[in-house]
């Protein structure tokens, strides 16, 4: 008799569905046949499943088993066949009615002992199961809140395979799994650090605030010790917080990374990933021979910091550009291309020189000119193009350190930026973006007009520092930014300025 039995798989972070035809012919000698590119971790479900009905205590009659798992021209990996495979043998044996299976989606691992174990990716699966009009979806009991966040959709938490059989046979009573996602939202958007911390240092909070309204990218430049790190980490405490939408997105790539926290279902805070400068192009952007994503696309709607910036290899940081400018990485290898999104804020460190201390006062810089110019060289142009606002991160005073709290907090900062956020959004709607950083070509000089005497001021500046036409733009886009943050409808020669004083490489570079 030929089963059939329906579950999903992963292509990049989507699902689609996939179809497990089981044929057990009583006739000829026993044997197993699996076709369908399946790869080894599908191929050896056999075994696995072979082992977990014995122990269960369901007995397959001697047959000739063959196994197909459609489209067969696309290639299948993972372990969350089991649970299917499974139920097809017993369907073919007969043990469980084809009927009992139509409509429900089965994913998930089997130990020898017929326990279900957790699978990665079951929320995207969970998702292509909703659109496909699936009755429900079966997964282990690990996986179950992270299914019950697709609303509309019944998900059926089981433990053990005998649990499975006896819940499609309708001999015991399952209700559907729920997951509230609004107390998902209270519960773990709380963070343990604040900009009221920070001490000093006001010129680069400024330029946070206009990196986050904007969703602009953010170079620091500083001494040891001035804080650039501290800075950094407490950029997600005044990011907007995330729409649903957008959790739903970051949460698919944790999972089919197998990073989802197992007592977190849904992402709900903005990733701050912070990768080692020992870090390889594949790690940064995703890779492998089946390609995984990378910190790139795990920082996706969030962060990407990258401390000491020039002891990247120059090779990983270049892979970034076209991610930096498309907010997307695509990886192709022989047997497959993905596309996995990176729409990330990049925030960087860098010391101004190999021992850290030029321009410092308090300490002598013992480098040589070569040297630090070997040592920025590690930069490309085209990359610190990328880079909106490079800012210079001082040594603290003392006066500083000894105040009690810092100026402002995080919560105050978050509600301007909110606001700066709600202006783009209403000044963009309808349009394929909606923040400041995205503004290109046309829109640029619809949303970005300037005067006889703003055009005369800018020419200056950008035949004085010799900026690129990419470093015009950034000037340009840092500007509306900054007009948005003050409330004002037109750039003018005061917002030109101080978006120019942000770009301090291209001032250093005519020095």
């Amino acid at each position: 008799m030929i089963a059939t039995v329906s579950t999903a798989a992963l292509l990049g972070i989507d699902g689609f569905t996939i179809e497990l035809e089981v044929d057990l012919a009583r006739s000829g000698l026993p044997a197993f046949t699996m076709v369908g590119l399946a790869e080894g971790a599908v191929r050896e479900a056999k075994e696995r499943v072979f082992s977990a009905l014995k122990n269960s205590g369901f007995k397959l009659p001697p047959s000739r088993i063959t196994v197909n798992i459609a489209p067969a021209d696309i290639r299948k990996e993972g372990s969350g066949y089991d649970l299917p495979l499974a139920l097809g043998l017993l369907a073919g044996a007969e043990v469980i009615p084809q009927e009992r299976l139509l409509g429900l989606y089965l994913v998930g691992e089997l130990s020898l002992s017929g326990e279900l174990k957790p699978v990665p990716g079951v929320l995207p699966l969970a998702l292509r199961a909703k659109e496909a009009g699936a009755r429900g979806i079966v997964v282990p009991a690990a996986n179950g809140r992270e299914a019950a966040v697709v609303k509309g959709l019944p998900v059926f938490a089981c433990e053990t395979l005998s649990q499975v059989v006896r819940f499609v046979l309708d001999e015991t009573d399952l209700l559907p799994m729920t997951c509230d996602v609004n107390t998902l939202w209270g519960g773990h958007q709380i963070f343990w650090r604040d900009f009221s911390e920070v001490k000093g240092q006001e010129r680069a909070k400024r330029a946070i605030e206009i990196a986050c309204a904007g969703a602009h990218n953010l170079l620091f430049i500083g001494p040891p010790g001035s804080g650039k790190t501290m800075l950094s980490s407490r950029i997600p405490t005044v990011l907007p917080p995330l729409t649903f939408d957008e959790a739903l997105e970051v949460t698919k790539i944790y999972s089919v990374a197998g990073k989802l926290p197992s007592d977190q279902p849904l992402v709900v805070n903005r990733p701050f990933r912070s990768p080692h400068h020992t870090i390889s192009d594949a790690g940064l952007i995703g890779g492998g021979q089946y390609p995984r994503p990378g910190e790139l696309s795990l920082a996706h709607r969030g962060v990407l910091f990258l401390d000491e910036l020039p002891e990247f290899k120059k090779h990983v940081l270049e892979v970034l550009r076209q991610p930096l400018e498309e907010g997307r990485v695509t990886i192709s290898r022989a047997a497959v291309s993905l596309e996995y999104p990176g729409d990330v804020m990049l925030v960087a460190a860098m010391n101004p020189c190999p021992c850290g201390y030029l321009g410092d006062d308090k300490h002598h810089c013992s480098c040589t000119p070569i040297q630090i110019q070997r040592y920025r060289s590690r930069l490309s142009g085209p990359l610190l193009d990328r880079i909106d606002l490079h800012v210079e991160v001082p040594a603290v005073p003392y006066r500083d350190l000894k105040q009690e709290s810092g100026a402002i907090s995080s919560a105050a900062m978050q509600e301007r930026i909110n606001r700066a956020r709600e202006v783009q959004l209403a000044r963009y709607e309808g349009l394929h973006f909606s923040s400041n950083s995205e503004l290109s070509g046309k829109w640029l000089e619809r949303f970005c007009p300037l005067t006889e005497s703003e055009h005369a001021f800018l020419e200056g500046a950008v035949q004085r520092l010799g900026m690129s036409a990419r470093a015009f733009t950034r000037v340009l886009r840092i500007s509306r930014t900054i007009a948005d943050l003050a409330g004002d409808s037109d750039l003018t020669v005061r917002h030109l300025a101080e978006a120019i004083n942000y770009r301090g490489l291209d001032r250093q570079s005519q020095e």
